[in-house]
């Protein structure tokens, strides 16, 4: 059983949540929602130990996995290695049993201890145990070629799917899980959703992908007005419950503060004349009546619109025979495609497929978003008349100056713009008071996001190119992009693995098979279905 009793964290001022205690039940999988800000990493790292609470207590089981945030902890082991690891009873049995052989004579109590160290290997299936981590591995895409490799040698997404694979090995009784969906792509992520789904433990998961949450979770944990409330469902049911309790709870406010304002309106009438009686238990009646304080949510939601300056031509983009290569690696070979204004196109494939090679492609001769060192072997591309191009790249924290603050950095892209136009869209995107005097130096990865899309939403492009846009952002903002996106009027050319803005905004795909581009004429339920 994994439960918290009493826990509370705060921060100076700042109350993340007070007096919480939650038992998170075996076969229930919980998602930890909760706004940027609210605590949920905090909250995280108290039930897995990484920090203490500075009130309550925490009971854990004697099994649990976790996955690491740190992805450089394991680079001097192997990747299968790194794997096992996660059962570190067995792990330890192993690395002692392992000392013990290399002894050039043993005593008999080492004899002995490696017959105790046997049975702990047995007992924890350590026999299977690269078998097993192998299956894992290959369930998260991550080759049997390399998983006799050194971590260091692997890029960042690949070690996040091992690390992931560290957590579910081992057959824990509690999965702790921070965001298991970053740098997974699509059949990745429908991977862990079915492994999510047979787990019999307790699973406790903090996700801003909507529909990861709706697919996996039996129950939401949700932190906000300064508590944790557990609600029956995944996210969008929570949603519903939460809006009705709170509905609720304002209304017997509001309903209480009139009947206390005509009582105390009697009090003040009547205080000194021959009613005192009446005035006494009026009195008493307001005291019973007192309305409680509700605690404020931390809830911040912004809101995106993309308007245009004016439109492009009926053709936006026109793509002849484009290739690209990297050494002797075929990357995309002779890709062709017309591009109408308005479409809304989704590039969808595994990671390194080329979706990102594909979108640098096409704004190779597009003047301020061409990738300086990026050249395309072969082909042609033709934007077409008026076309104005908005691009949020991958890396996008590259594409903010350094050095300046966010109200400066944003003035340059309008400089005709008045200033109260400028604080206007920085308030509607979350930079409010005094934050649009902030570093851009300091801006977290949510920040950053955000920041850019004050960017288009001021040039006001005809044409968006969002290579996988809802990076860091939490639930709220990436629910207000899927609907900004959905009503935007312009043409959309978006690479994303989020299931929701792939099913809800695209109405039409660029399939990613090999080096082949598949061009779908439709929606990613049609695709779907025509796979079947």
């Amino acid at each position: 059983m994994l439960s918290v009793s009493n826990v509370s964290m705060r921060y100076g001022s700042k109350v993340l949540f007070e007096d919480v205690s939650v038992n998170f039940v075996p076969g229930r999988r919980y998602g930890l929602t909760g706004p940027n800000g609210a605590g949920k990493s905090t909250f995280m790292k108290v039930l897995t130990g990484e920090i203490e609470p500075q009130k309550g207590s925490v009971v854990r089981p004697r099994k649990y996995g976790v996955l690491r945030q740190d992805q450089f902890a394991f680079d001097s082991y192997r990747v299968i290695d790194t794997v096992i690891m996660g059962n570190k009873p067995l792990w330890a049995a192993m690395e002692e049993r392992d000392r013990i052989y290399e002894k050039p004579e043993m005593t008999d109590e080492d004899g002995m201890r490696l017959g105790e160290l046997e049975g702990v290997v047995g007992d924890e299936d350590g026999y299977t145990a690269e078998t097993d981590a192998a299956i894992l591995l290959q369930g998260l895409d991550i080759g049997e070629e390399v998983h006799e490799r050194k971590m260091s040698e692997l890029q960042g997404g690949q070690k996040v799917r091992v690390l992931l694979a560290q957590a579910l090995f081992g057959k824990p009784e509690a999965l702790l899980l921070d965001e298991p969906t970053n740098h997974l792509d699509l059949e990745s992520i429908h991977w862990l959703e079915d492994f999510l789904n047979n787990y019999s433990g307790s699973l406790i998961v903090i996700s801003h992908d909507r529909h990861f949450l709706n697919s996996v979770t039996t129950h939401t944990a949700d932190i906000d007005y300064e508590t944790i409330i557990t609600y029956t469902g995944g996210y969008d049911e929570m949603v519903m419950a939460k809006t009705q309790i709170r509905s609720t709870l304002e209304s017997q406010n509001e309903q209480r503060e009139k009947k206390i304002a005509q009582l105390n309106d009697f009090i003040a009438r009547f205080a000194a004349g021959t009613r005192s009686s009446q005035v006494t238990s009026r009195r008493k009646e307001v005291e019973r009546l007192q309305t409680n304080d509700l605690a404020r949510s931390n809830i911040q939601r912004p809101f995106i619109k993309f308007d245009q300056v004016r439109p492009s031509g009926k053709q936006a983009l026109e793509i002849k025979g484009v290739c690209k290569a990297y050494d002797e690696q075929k990357i995309i070979t002779d890709f062709s495609a017309n591009v109408m204004r308005g479409e809304k196109i989704c590039l969808m494939g595994r990671n390194g497929a080329g979706k990102t090679t594909l979108i640098k492609s096409l704004l190779a001769n597009y003047a301020g978003c061409a990738d300086t060192d990026f050249t395309l072997d072969a082909g042609e591309v033709n934007w077409g008349y008026e076309a104005q191009v908005g691009y949020l790249p991958q890396d996008f924290g590259a594409a903010i100056e350094r050095g300046t603050n966010v109200t400066d950095w944003l003035y340059q892209w309008s400089p005709e713009s008045h200033i109260e136009d400028i604080r206007g869209i920085l308030g509607q995107m979350l930079f409010r008071g005094e934050e649009g005097a902030k570093k851009t130096d300091a801006l977290s990865g949510g920040e950053q996001a955000r920041l850019l899309f004050c960017k288009l939403i001021l040039t006001k492009p005809n044409i968006l190119i969002l290579d996988e846009p809802t990076s860091h952002l939490d639930l709220e903002s990436i629910n207000a992009l899927n609907i900004a996106l959905q009503r935007y009027e312009g043409t959309l050319l978006l690479v994303t693995h989020d299931y929701d803005l792939m099913d809800e905004v695209a109405t039409r795909l660029w399939a990613f098979h090999g080096h082949e581009v598949e061009d779908f004429q439709g929606t990613y339920a049609e695709w779907k279905a025509e796979q079947k």
